[in-house]
């Protein structure tokens, strides 16, 4: 005689209850762990703008060294003076508009009827205004994204990026330090004064970039592609962002 859990029924049935079992486990930790996951990612998006404004905890030539979580909340109070968001033609003050995420703004803004949000960031640093401002396209792979820190002549005071899956070695090398230290200085108006933004660009000779009125960076070997991504991200936001940043720098 065939034992009871031999036979499909006791399979199915076991397989329900684990299933159940699993999922109500996984539902719970996952619920159990949302306000960390949501902590951390405050946390995170305060580094970043942090980082691109030059605020850091770098020492050595590549330290790429963020402000530790247990300080970061008040050093971004303190330079970070004012946050905002613009709205079509309003700029609106909202002292969480760090928690926006650019990216779906971007992705609800396909609705006609939805005017995505933009955020901006005033930074006070060495006695110096600072416009931060949040940046997001599309890499080799997958999406990439950063801040970039203006100084009240636009010119570029820093930058940070990220990217979700770009090419180890290649061009996962944008949030390396000998990448990003690069835009440090950079114009985004050619000589005439008209907006250029900054290109990423295959032999412009000037490896030590060293020239920072020509609106160029050295592209990293490799990483065409990814490098023509950051090249356009910067030019689509800068350029959406200047009315914004003009009024406000009045």
């Amino acid at each position: 005689m065939a034992k009871k859990t031999d036979n499909n029924l006791y399979t199915i049935g076991f397989a329900i209850v684990m299933v159940v079992v699993v999922g109500s486990l996984l539902a719970f930790i996952a619920s159990s762990l949302k306000p960390r996951i949501v902590e951390n990612q405050r946390f995170e998006k305060q580094q970043n703008i942090l980082y691109a404004m030059g605020v850091h905890n770098n020492e050595g030539d590549n330290d790429v060294s963020f402000i530790s979580t247990d300080r970061v909340g008040e050093v971004f109070d303190t330079y970070i003076t004012n946050q905002y968001y613009a709205q079509g033609d309003q700029l609106i003050e909202d002292d969480e508009a760090y928690l926006i995420e650019l990216a779906k703004e971007e992705s609800a803004a396909k609705n006609p009827n939805y005017q995505k949000r933009l955020p901006i960031f005033i930074g006070e640093k060495d006695g110096e205004t600072l416009y931060i401002i949040p940046v997001t396209g599309k890499g080799l792979w997958d999406a990439i994204w950063g801040f970039v820190a203006l100084d009240s002549e636009f010119v570029i005071e820093g930058v940070y990026f990220d990217h979700k899956a770009e090419t180890p070695g290649l061009g996962a090398n944008i949030k390396e330090r000998f990448f990003m230290d690069d835009f440090k200085g950079e114009h985004i108006f050619d000589e005439d004064g008209d907006f250029e933004g900054v290109e990423v660009a295959k032999g412009n000779n000037d490896p030590l970039n060293n020239r920072k009125t020509d609106n160029q960076v050295d592209a990293i070997a490799g990483s065409t592609i990814t490098g023509n991504g950051v090249t356009a991200m910067l030019r689509t936001y800068l350029r959406e962002y200047l009315p914004h940043l003009k009024s406000l720098n009045q």
